[in-house]
């Protein structure tokens, strides 16, 4: 059997890592449950540097579809295995097909459906199997579904949201660089021969786009292989408990940015709670997964910090409040919604306003950005075309 590195935390939020023999990988991840540590990474030994694939997954849209259609199914009567085969037969993408195939077969066999999903994590995400199986212990499938797919089409269209704002800033950056790239390579070389055919005194700014264009020509692959190398540093470092941290700290520090990037995970960790809670998932595991799908290790910790402090009686709201991440309106808004004991409308209210704010804060961020990108692209390229014509301007005066 297959040796797996393997690293987590355990309840408490001691880091811990090790190897682990596994006959998969799904079944190194449901030994190291059963010892109460929340796994962060599995990786076989020897396959650590594997190349990913290239295609084969499956979106959240396709898995809100799914699910959308699996609750009208449930709810029409039809029997589970059957909803299974007839959604398996119309999807398009082979993978999904061939995993919602796999889960009919397992259910078929006798196993509950959150169990069959917990065989394909990369579809079926702890959340969403800890919803289906919370349906299932309380005969209340079809509502769970329902609820579920609410939830996935409000991500995908909040991560929409944000995607389609930052196109635009993105495409104009990109066109900007490539024409300073262009203009620095094909263009400016021609005026520096001209320069030095007509023994011209070049002043400080020429000397310098000369030099910038003379690096560009002669060095131009030292560039690409910096940025390459810079990334894939960052990467890496990324990818440690450490560097994870200290990346995502700083993100949510960024003037305008990091205020956006706070209200994306506040709206994120209420509409996940709310959906769990009023799904009937006890809190202890609610918290434990909103954590994991947070998306920010800062908030993470944040809600892993207020899931210990619940674990020994406090409530929700108290360890919040200590939090330099959740706005002290959320901590109120939870608190009444605890006191009153309608924690899961509460939280479904301040999702709602915070996706709304999303929407706001990208908008302003759009309009931000254009003229600040004005100005930058109107010193560069104005920078770069003043630098060529000085010289002109003193040949001209020594020829008048």
């Amino acid at each position: 059997m297959p040796n797996y590195s393997w690293k987590g935390r355990t309840r408490g939020g001691r880091v811990q890592e090790g190897v682990l023999v596994a006959e998969t990988k799904e079944a190194a991840i449901a030994a190291l449950r059963k010892q109460q540590i929340i796994v962060t990474a599995v990786t076989e030994k020897g396959k650590e540097f594997a190349l990913p694939k290239i295609g084969g997954g499956i979106s959240q849209k396709e898995i809100a579809i799914f699910t959308r259609q699996f609750s009208v199914m449930i709810d029409s009567g039809l029997p589970l295995v059957q909803c299974l085969e007839i959604l398996g037969s119309q999807q398009d993408n082979r993978t999904f097909q061939k995993i919602l195939f796999q889960v009919r077969q397992d259910v078929e066999s006798g196993a509950s459906l959150a169990d069959s999903m917990r065989k394909h994590p990369k579809s079926f995400d702890d959340l969403y199997c800890n919803m289906v199986a919370a349906g299932e212990a309380g005969g209340i499938l079809d509502t769970i579904l329902q609820r579920m797919s609410t939830y996935i089409e409000k991500i995908v269209k909040l991560r929409s949201a944000v995607r389609s704002a930052m196109i635009y800033p993105i495409a104009v950056i990109l066109i900007a660089v490539g024409v300073v790239w262009i203009i620095l390579w094909k263009v400016i070389p021609t005026f520096a021969t001209l320069f030095e055919g007509l023994g011209a005194s070049l002043p400080l700014p020429t000397r310098i786009t000369i030099a910038a264009s003379h690096f560009i020509g002669s060095f131009w692959w030292m560039i690409f292989l910096s940025i390459g190398l810079t990334a894939f540093l960052l990467h890496r470092y990324y990818q440690t408990y450490n560097g994870r941290r200290q990346i995502d700290r700083v993100m949510l520090k960024l003037p305008v940015l990091g205020m956006v990037l706070r209200k994306i995970a506040v709206a994120r960790f209420c509409r996940t709670l709310g959906t769990l809670v009023s799904s009937g998932v006890p809190i202890l595991d609610s918290l434990e997964i909103t954590a994991r799908t947070s998306g920010n290790s800062i908030v993470e910790d944040a809600i892993m910090a207020t899931r210990a402090s619940v674990e020994e009686g406090k409530t929700i709201a108290e360890p919040l409040k200590g939090t330099d991440v959740f706005p002290p309106m959320v901590v109120q808004m939870v608190a009444v919604g605890e006191q009153t004991g309608a924690l899961e409308t509460m939280l479904s209210k301040i999702a709602d306003f915070y996706e709304d704010e999303v929407d706001e804060a990208t908008a302003n961020l759009l309009a931000l950005l254009e003229p600040v990108m004005i100005c930058f692209l109107g010193v560069v390229i104005g920078g770069i075309v003043i630098s060529m014509y000085l010289p002109m301007f003193s040949l001209i005066s020594k020829i008048g």
